[in-house]
């Protein structure tokens, strides 16, 4: 039987206040990346806590990687409902990558800070997967530029950092009044 825990939108908000301060000390993010779907709602929150007086919000871009796979349903219906648990999947697939026509091109991310957000890191597969691949990206930008240009730095900020549990997020619910109630529990 898989455990699962209910995280509501408030938890989420506090845990992206909670590390803002740090992310702005260790890191100073110029642009964020949100692995789709559950990295798009930490990522405008935590927007919010990183902007700076007299300095322009941070840019988010979006990608999306898919590694779960859904299990057969215990649902009557016979389909899945959200909040049903998922396995990890054999391989990453993308399904999204940047969008070059609002960046420009890839040579510019070269030399930035660029912090990559998702809301859970339990297989590591997916994260390890997005700076593989954007590494790979933004290096063959740099030698375009002559091998020219600073090193772009990635960095990660996930919400939960554990895989023991299937986490259950309120962009998932279809019932949201149904899932903070789970989360009371």
């Amino acid at each position: 039987m898989v455990v699962k825990e209910y995280v509501t939108y408030n938890q989420v908000h506090k845990l992206c206040q909670e590390a803002a301060p740090r992310i702005l000390e260790d890191f100073k993010p110029q642009l964020m990346i949100a692995i789709g779907g559950g990295g798009y709602v930490p990522a405008r929150i935590l927007r919010s806590f990183l902007k700076q007086p007299g300095s322009p919000n941070i840019p988010i871009q979006a990608i999306g990687l898919s590694l779960y796979e859904e299990l057969p349903s215990t649902h009557p219906s016979g389909r899945n409902t959200p909040g049903d648990a998922e396995q990890p999947g054999t391989k990453v697939t993308r399904t999204q990558w940047l969008d070059l026509t609002s960046l420009g091109e890839m040579e510019n991310l070269v030399g930035k800070r660029i912090l990559i957000v998702d809301e859970v890191d339990d297989t590591r597969t997916t994260l390890e997967y997005a700076v593989k691949e954007l590494e790979k990206d933004v290096e063959f930008a740099r030698q375009k530029l002559g091998g020219k240009g600073e090193k772009t730095v990635f960095s990660v900020f996930v919400l939960h950092d554990y895989g023991d549990v299937w986490i259950c997020y309120p962009w998932e619910a279809t019932d949201i009044d149904e899932h903070d109630e789970m989360a009371k529990k």
